[in-house]
């Protein structure tokens, strides 16, 4: 072989390994915000894409949790997702959020999702009908042979009832089509047990703000953040100290974003959208059966945002 085509297959060889290197720190899983009509508010989605861009995110999530998916219409998923794309411009990667607990709904979403412009699906365990680890599989496989692109698992047993089985993910995560899992178990430990036995190209990212800086610094990726939606300045100078081994500063600053973090958990995405009116990028509206916060709540979210540094949180303009 000569030296010309060593190099080539060596290049090849790293740009596989390294194809989902994107998929790490804080990457904000984004709101839907509605207007007065209880549409899609598509100025305002468009800002909050943009906002996420010029602080450094390096993919967007839309139509996912925060954006309270089991609301959206299939016509308004494909909206978001055309929207993200249009404003990125390739600059970022979009996730497009495509799950479902019937399987053939779910291959609907995902094909909807990338004829819509979406680089990658993030496909949530059927949730409900707790359907055994060889159904789970079965699901997902199938949601894969729909779509040529990457799919990130999301296992978030408090929402599901049944989580993904460690075996049932390490099989699976031995596919190269899954490039990723969202960990919505909070469970630094299963990080550690899980991370000698997957592939090393496979991402962890938690989906838990407060614990996102322990779940980095033991072997994660990165995490699908809530909080970063509010403060996407302060949550990338977080994953920078960290990666160039400033572990006191990450620290520090990641302190300031567990309060307000912890509070934005407690009633999502209520105190998201609240979170974000305050700052001027969108209507804090909700779709039932997610109400707005009462008084209590909105001053408890209020007073943790000005507890945050103020050049950690800029206003819309």
């Amino acid at each position: 072989m000569t030296l010309k085509a060593t190099a080539q297959v060596i290049a090849t060889t790293v740009a596989k390994a390294d194809s989902a290197a994107w998929l790490s720190g804080f990457i904000p899983d984004l709101p839907t915000p509605f207007n007065h009509q209880d549409k899609i508010d598509t100025e305002a989605f468009g800002r909050l894409c943009e906002r996420q861009i010029a602080a450094g995110a390096s993919a967007l999530v839309v139509g996912e949790t925060a954006g309270e998916n089991a609301t959206l219409e299939p016509a308004e998923r494909a909206e978001l997702v055309r929207i993200a794309a249009s404003v990125a411009r390739k600059r970022v990667r979009i996730i497009a959020g495509a799950g479902s607990n019937a399987t053939e709904r779910a291959v609907t979403f995902t094909r909807a999702a990338e004829a819509a412009g979406a680089d990658a699906i993030m496909s949530v365990v059927p949730y409900y009908n707790k359907p055994m680890p060889q159904g789970m599989a079965a699901h997902f496989r199938a949601v894969a042979a729909a779509t040529a692109l990457p799919i990130i698992l999301h296992d978030v047993s408090a929402r599901t009832v049944k989580g993904l089985a460690d075996e049932t993910l390490l099989e699976l995560a031995h596919t190269p089509r899954f490039i990723g899992l969202r960990d919505g178990s909070g469970d630094v430990a299963r990080l550690r047990r899980l991370r000698p036995r997957l592939p090393a190209t496979f991402r962890m990212l938690t989906s838990d703000d407060t614990v996102s800086l322990a779940y980095m610094a033991a072997g994660g990726d990165g995490c699908i953040s809530q909080v970063s939606n509010v403060a996407p300045d302060l949550c990338v100078a977080v994953a920078r100290h960290l990666r160039e081994g400033r572990l006191y500063q990450a620290r520090e600053l990641h302190q300031r974003l567990v309060p307000l973090a912890t509070l934005l958990e407690r009633e999502h995405p209520a105190a998201l959208k609240f979170a974000l009116a305050l700052l001027g990028f969108m209507q804090p509206a909700t779709r039932l059966p997610i109400v707005q916060l009462d008084g209590a709540a909105k001053a408890e979210i209020a007073q943790a945002m000005t507890d945050i540094a103020d050049e950690y949180l800029a206003v819309a303009r």
